[in-house]
């Protein structure tokens, strides 16, 4: 794997740890069920994932097998940040339950931060965390609009975050 090829898994793991703690913290029937992956096991069960996908793309999954990859996709909580349709089921269910402020405040959702990944971040860091993930939400409001669609992933494109998540820090990846 090259070196970008594992920082963009390392960057889908952090926004795996991410929106974990986003739905936590909003709870309810958003809350995700167990405790957040290691990013062992996130690994392992992103590899079983993957490889039903390429299964399924050659020639197809019996019932059990697409449930299977539905759960893993569901867990590993793939595309939360980046599918418009994702977000926009999320935000949905969030704000049935009363929402959280962690979904449009900034400083809300910079508490979802250890003090150990602000600190690593900084101040400019933590900002543009807050500003990349708070403009993923956003990526819902614009599905019937092209233009506007385009115009919000400039933005989630502009505000991509470095590495450094905890779990990362821990593995010797940050």
């Amino acid at each position: 794997m090259t070196g970008g090829g594992l920082r963009e898994m390392l960057l889908e793991f952090q926004g795996y740890v991410l929106a974990y703690r986003l739905r936590a913290a909003v709870g309810g029937r958003v809350r995700p069920p167990g405790e957040p992956l290691s990013l062992a096991c996130y690994a392992a069960r992103r590899l079983e994932r993957q490889a039903l996908a390429r299964s399924l793309v050659r020639g197809g999954l019996d019932a059990q097998q697409v449930q299977r990859l539905d759960a893993l996709s569901s867990e590993l909580m793939f595309g939360f940040w980046l599918n418009p349709a994702e977000v926009a089921a999320f935000l949905r269910a969030a704000l049935r339950q009363g929402g959280h402020a962690a979904l449009g405040d900034p400083d809300a959702f910079a508490a979802l931060l250890s003090d150990s990944e602000r600190a690593r971040l900084g101040e400019l860091g933590v900002r543009l965390v807050c500003a990349h993930h708070l403009t993923c939400l956003s990526l819902a409001a614009p599905l019937l609009d092209p233009d506007a669609l385009a115009g919000v992933w400039q933005r989630v494109e502009a505000t991509t975050p470095p590495l450094f998540v905890d779990e990362l820090a821990l593995a010797g990846q940050v």
